[in-house]
């Protein structure tokens, strides 16, 4: 049976050179893209050292030559779509057209607090990203754009030359219901799923909820789209180990997520604290995927 092809995050919670290295490594060991975390703070991490997602891509872009680069996700909660875009196409430049774009809604976290931001509702958030990620998509496209909207205005926005990649840089969407199910068909080049919103479920049934939300892209692509590919991946969380256990269980694992029907497979790369991919089984995880 056929795996996923695998990619893999790397925190930006070390040294900048700490960063790098392991970029390269996962370059050298032939993932597709070398995503990061798009947050000014995260989860039990926040009081230890986090650096800015958009140096570190242009370090890492300038560091690696082959390997695509990404940010996963980008959210309203702090990125206004206007000077982001203008980051983005100078990101796709300094990357010769390497470069990722993920984006998501963004959760009610310190990220959507940081900025003294009165809460919103689910609906409020999901109006706002279907307006931000809009436009932002715009943007990527138009030497020039106008825009007023509910939330974000651009007045004589200029992103000139425009990205490498044409029409834009590829958005993945980072989506679940059926309202960012659609954006996602008709937005993203990509769709990237972390399972269900239970805490540490069983590989099984993070592997039929997958599946679940695949069927509900499909029905948002014939919707909105008909006849669309999207890729689609699949992330592993970053304190879930049970996978890689040993070469077989985590060549099972691989081949049920191909089965569920996902294009590339996402985990975090090894790490010192222990978490990710414990170091044991990267060489496993690396020689699954060969050729994939």
């Amino acid at each position: 049976m056929t795996v996923p092809v695998l990619s893999c995050l790397v925190l930006p919670d070390q040294a900048p050179t700490e960063f790098l290295a392991r970029v390269r490594d996962a370059e050298q060991a032939g993932v597709r893209t070398v995503w990061t975390y798009d947050h000014l703070s995260w989860r039990d991490l926040a009081d230890g050292p986090w650096f800015s997602t958009v140096p570190l891509l242009a370090a890492a872009a300038g560091a690696t030559s082959t390997v695509r680069l990404g940010a996963q996700v980008a959210t309203p909660n702090f990125r206004h779509p206007v000077p982001f875009a203008k980051e983005v196409m100078t990101l796709d430049h300094v990357a010769a057209g390497r470069l990722e774009l993920g984006v998501g809604a963004g959760a009610e976290d310190a990220d959507a607090r940081v900025l003294g931001q009165a809460p919103m509702s689910r609906k409020a958030r999901g109006d706002r990203f279907e307006e931000w990620a809009t436009l932002l998509a715009t943007l990527l496209e138009q030497d020039r754009t106008d825009y007023r909207g509910s939330f974000y205005s651009a007045e004589d926005a200029r992103m000139i030359p425009g990205c490498v990649q044409r029409p834009r840089v590829p958005l993945t969407v980072a989506a679940t219901g059926p309202r960012s199910m659609r954006l996602a068909a008709l937005l993203g080049s990509a769709w990237v799923t972390y399972g269900p919103y239970r805490q540490s479920p069983a590989p099984q049934e993070w592997l039929a909820a997958i599946a679940e939300q695949s069927g509900s892209l499909d029905t948002a692509i014939a919707e909105v789209a008909p006849g669309k590919r999207i890729r689609r991946i699949a992330q592993v969380a970053l304190d879930e180990t049970r996978p890689f256990r040993d070469a077989d269980t985590y060549r099972r694992f691989a081949e049920d997520v191909a089965a569920a029907g996902f294009d590339e497979l996402t985990v975090h790369w090894s790490r010192s604290d222990g978490r990710g991919v414990p170091a044991a089984a990267l060489d496993t995880v690396v020689a699954t995927h060969s050729g994939s």
